[in-house]
Formats: structure tokens, C-alpha cells, sequence
């Protein structure tokens, strides 16, 4: 959607110069994505570390989890399902990005895009308020996707013998 509006787009894969591993679920943990959004633009020694280790900072950040809560709430989610639909880069980027919000704006919501979108626009940048928001919102969305996962652990101490994880009965009910 960015790139149609006219927005340079960087797929990770680009900023790692390394594919993604292990059916997926390695390709956000690595320097060069968590360098660029960490670092603060305001310190002189972030920024000659970026430059020594040719890392580029980050501006923008849209994450889209893995779809946990969806998947558990499927008739018939096994451990297995569930285990592999728990995000684990997706929500490292959002808390690096979100912790960094002076510098960094991270949509973790397709209804937040509309807004990003006009001030990029407008002014060329995303306003000091909005990034605070969208900082807030995302520790918000990953304080749920967290509890999600946690409802689950909580209520499973075995793992089932028939492969169905009550977490999945459980998250069922909750999302009702």
C-alpha cells in the first residue's frame, strides 16, 4: 500500500543482506534492522557506530504479527499451530521502534496508515504527537498479543496427549 502511494518501501530481506531461515522464523533478529530503529538520532556515538558498521537508520516501521489470536481460534488448532504462529521478531521490532519513538513511527494497525499517510504528505514527516501515539498503541498491541499467548501457558500445564492445546479452547472463549 505504501509503495502504491509513492513511498520508498525496504523489505528486511534488503536490509539484512540475508534471507530468511528456518521455515521463517529467522529474519528480523539481526543488527542492522534492530541498529536502525534503536538508534537515537540525537547521540553522535549512535550515530558513528551506525555509520562503522554500515547500518541505516530506520523511520518507519509497519509490523503485521503473525496471526495468533486467529489462528487459536480455529476449530482444531493443535500445539503445533499455535507454536508456530507466535511472532517473535515482529513483536522485538515493534518494542525496539516503539522505544524509540522520537525517531521512529511503528504502525502495527492498518487503520493507522490513513493518518501516517497525510502527514507524510503534508509536512513530509511524522509529527512528534503522532509518533508518540503510535509508540503507545504499539506497546499496547503487543501487551495483548502477549496476553494471548500467556491465557494459554497459563491454563496448559502439560502438553496434551492428543495434540489439541487447550489454549485453543480457551482463546476461543476469550475472543468471543
Amino acid at each position: 500500500m505504501l509503495a502504491e502511494q509513492g513511498l520508498p518501501v525496504t523489505e528486511v530481506a534488503q536490509v539484512t543482506e540475508f534471507p530468511e531461515m528456518l521455515d521463517g522464523r529467522v529474519k528480523t533478529l539481526h543488527p542492522k534492522v534492530h541498529g536502525g530503529l534503536l538508534a537515537r538520532r540525537d547521540v553522535p556515538e549512535h550515530m558513528a557506530a551506525l555509520k562503522e558498521h554500515g547500518i541505516q537508520t530506520i523511520d518507519l516501521l509497519i509490523v503485521n504479527l503473525y496471526p495468533f489470536e486467529a489462528t487459536v481460534a480455529k476449530p482444531g488448532c493443535t500445539l503445533e499451530d499455535a507454536i508456530e504462529n507466535i511472532d517473535i521478531g515482529g513483536p522485538a521490532m515493534v518494542r525496539s521502534a516503539a522505544k524509540n519513538w522520537k525517531d521512529v513511527a511503528v504502525l502495527t494497525d492498518a487503520s493507522q496508515y490513513a493518518t501516517v499517510l497525510e502527514e507524510l504528505k503534508t509536512s513530509g514527516k511524522v509529527s512528534d504527537q503522532t509518533r508518540f501515539a503510535l509508540s503507545v498503541a504499539a506497546f499496547n498491541r503487543i501487551s495483548n498479543y502477549d496476553a494471548a499467548i500467556r491465557l494459554g501457558r497459563r491454563h496448559t500445564h502439560r502438553i496434551p496427549r492428543t495434540g489439541q492445546w487447550p489454549l485453543c479452547q480457551i482463546a476461543r472463549l476469550a475472543l468471543r
